[in-house]
């Protein structure tokens, strides 16, 4: 028997050497095979291997495709994309700031829950703009099948069912390919792994357990062993999802229903995804004494409470037994029926998480008033899984060991489809760049809520899933969701992100917006006039001298809707966008330019750049604790080196004073140096 080897251009002199056939045919017939199998192998040759379909993976996906790289997104399932396992809703406080900023960059969720809304709400309107959130409840199906065309849809993309098991990497530990279960490899010059809850995943339904990353569906084995020999650190989260009832079952009489808003607000600053559609109600109803009873005389049967499952979950999403149990005094809690589609029966119970047994959870909603009768249709359930905390991801969701993988979503520790799309179009973009062998780019804190979101990952050590909130940004208002595009727009259109149609709207809308805060400031009127006494009524303050129309527009309860009652709007028409924002820079001009000032000085104290190899174990002036932690984070400034935790600010000062010391040092001012460092000491 004759061995033969198949031509191929990766084969070396001496290996054609072997390469021996004794007839033409059999010749010839090798040489087609090998072209064959050449051509298969370019076909599989990629820029970009994203890993998983869930709302990180759509985003970077779009975005590497977008930017020009061949992209394959490869995913369990090719009917569950970007599904929404949990609550199909989108936005909420800070979350909504998130979307916002991530349809600025020329990403997808925005434009998504624009088009699949089933009810829009704005939270805090009574509150100032920096915490206004805009809530969409969405069709999770209409949802998950407009993605899918979108994916479909995008040159440059391609998707395929597949389990990513493992990496290929180069002689420099760079990516190289991605490995299925079944034998595949998918060359490519960067990979963002995407999970979600499906390393490892297994769901708890009070005793009983099995293998899945959501209920149905099967988890992803493999991968995070293949991490762990590439000397990776893993740990386990949970998270869980309450049941869904028969809408058919529910008595509505006595519940509060909760209509959508009149005026309908939008997430994506294209306008042509603005169309109105008709909205459902969601309803409330509230827990009962007899919850209560039964929470309290089952916990035992719980994973938590019972002891067999200690990951993590969110704190910020309490199970219904979290709640019961932390809060006694409370004799009930409030819980919103909400509609998961227009083509479904099912109801989200939200607010009624629990890890209770699937025979006490029926009896459980039958407790609650109008579920007396309901049926259930799919059980609540929790779900642990593996994460791998991002500290060991650069600020670029680079991991800092591999070059061109990238780590995004609640694979880092984060919990919430919002906070999943922005570190998935981050990671798309430099997975782009990476492979494309331009420079990665960083979002900084400051910047948005995406800075924020991800310094905060990549800097602190998270051990419970991270959730977006306002408090967490120092500079809110600054960093509202009226002007995501203003602030991020221009830097997306800088990495490709913006098309032109895009970017002529944007600058169309700016320029509206800067001309319409000129002729406020330059027009008057006199304190007779209807307007005048108007707005004197409703901001209860006097108006004795004519005043410009920003005047009247900065007093308390005034709204440019005002302005236009009385004839005194623009004679431009101008979107409700535009409005919003000269609104907003008008009547919080003082505050925003204290902030912008703050910033600044920030900026100017905590910019210092910090070299990515420096030897902090040698700073003998910092705390240990502070050297084992800058060693594990490695941050990038002063700024981030301040917001590690277990560094305190005489760390900070002896880092300054160090850096310091090494620039006198290399400007030949040793004895100077010598002297501060012996006072350091």
């Amino acid at each position: 028997m004759r061995t033969i080897f198949l031509l191929t251009a990766e084969m070396t002199p001496s290996q054609l050497q072997i390469y021996d056939c004794s007839t033409s045919l059999e010749r010839e017939a090798a040489t087609s095979q090998a072209s064959t199998a050449e051509q298969w192998y370019d076909e599989e040759d990629y820029d970009v291997v994203v890993v998983g379909a869930g709302h990180a993976g759509c985003e970077a996906a779009l975005a590497s495709a977008r930017l020009g790289c061949r992209t394959l997104l490869l995913t369990l399932n090719l009917d569950r994309i970007a599904w929404q396992p949990c609550n199909p809703a989108v936005g909420g406080p800070a979350k909504s700031q998130l979307v916002h900023e991530v349809d600025a960059m020329g990403g997808e969720i925005g434009k998504m829950a624009d088009r699949c809304y089933l009810q829009k709400r704005v939270l805090n309107a009574s509150k100032g703009p920096a915490v206004h959130a805009l809530r969409a409840q969405t069709d999770k199906i209409e949802y998950a099948k407009e993605m899918r065309r979108i994916l479909e849809e995008t040159p440059n993309l391609y998707l395929q069912e597949g389990m990513a098991v493992g990496l290929d990497l180069g002689p420099n530990d760079e990516v190289q390919g991605v490995k299925t279960f079944f034998g595949l490899s998918f060359r490519c010059r960067a990979a963002v792994v995407t999970t979600g809850t499906f390393m490892n995943g297994r769901i708890w339904v009070g005793r009983q357990s099995m293998p899945a990353g959501r209920a149905g569906e099967a988890a992803s084995e493999g991968l995070t062993e293949a991490l762990l020999a590439l000397g990776f650190e893993t740990d386990r989260l949970k998270t869980g999802t309450p049941a869904r009832v028969d809408k058919r079952t529910i008595d509505f009489t006595h519940l509060q229903p909760q209509p959508g808003d009149e005026e309908v607000k939008w997430f994506s600053f294209d306008e042509e995804v603005h169309v109105e559609r008709p909205q459902l109600a969601c309803h409330l109803t509230h827990t009962t004494a007899a919850t209560h009873a039964m929470i309290e005389a089952n916990l035992h049967e719980t994973p938590k409470y019972g002891g067999w499952m200690e990951s993590k979950g969110p704190r910020y999403c309490p199970s219904i037994e979290d709640k019961v149990v932390r809060f006694k005094d409370k004799p009930s809690h409030q819980v919103f029926l909400e509609p998961e589609g227009r083509t479904t029966p099912e109801m989200y119970v939200q607010g009624f998480s629990t890890g209770l047994p699937e025979r006490l959870q029926l009896a459980l909603l039958h407790t609650l008033p109008g579920l007396e009768r309901c049926k259930m249709l799919r059980p609540a359930y929790a779900v642990e899984y593996d994460y791998f905390p991002a500290h060991q991801c650069q600020p670029t969701l680079e991991t800092k060991s591999i070059q061109g993988l990238f780590f995004s979503g609640q694979l880092n520790g984060t919990t919430g489809y919002e906070e999943a799309a922005a570190q998935g179009l981050l990671a798309g973009v430099n997975a782009a760049r990476r492979a494309q062998e331009l420079a990665t780019v960083v979002v900084p804190r400051d910047s948005s809520y995406l800075g924020t979101l991800v310094d905060d990952l990549v800097t602190k050590d998270l051990r419970e899933p991270y959730r977006m909130l306002t408090s967490r940004s120092e500079y809110r208002l600054l960093l509202r969701s009226d002007n995501a595009d203003q602030r991020l727009t221009p830097l997306a259109r800088g990495w490709g992100l913006i098309g032109d149609t895009r970017w002529d709207s944007f600058q169309r809308k700016q320029g509206q917006v800067a001309a319409e805060q000129i002729r406020l400031a330059n027009t008057r009127v006199q304190p007779d006039c209807a307007l005048a006494l108007e707005a004197n009524q409703i901001s209860q303050q006097q108006m004795s001298t004519a005043s410009s129309l920003a005047d009247i527009l900065r007093r308390p309860h005034i709204h440019y809707s005002l302005l236009e009652q009385h004839g005194q709007g623009a004679e431009e028409v101008l979107s409700t966008a535009a409005k919003d924002a000269v609104e907003i820079d008008i009547k919080y001009a003082g505050f925003i330019k204290r902030q912008t000032k703050q910033l600044q000085q920030t900026a100017a104290k905590y910019g210092k750049k910090l070299s990515t190899d420096m030897d902090y174990m040698a700073i003998k002036t910092l705390s240990m604790e502070a050297r084992e932690k800058l060693t594990k984070v490695q941050p990038m400034d002063i700024g981030q080196a301040s917001r590690t935790g277990g560094v305190n600010p005489a760390d900070i000062t002896a880092l300054l004073i160090h850096l310091e010391i090494q620039r006198r040092q290399q400007s030949n001012s040793t004895p100077q140096s010598d002297k501060m460092l012996q006072e350091c000491h």
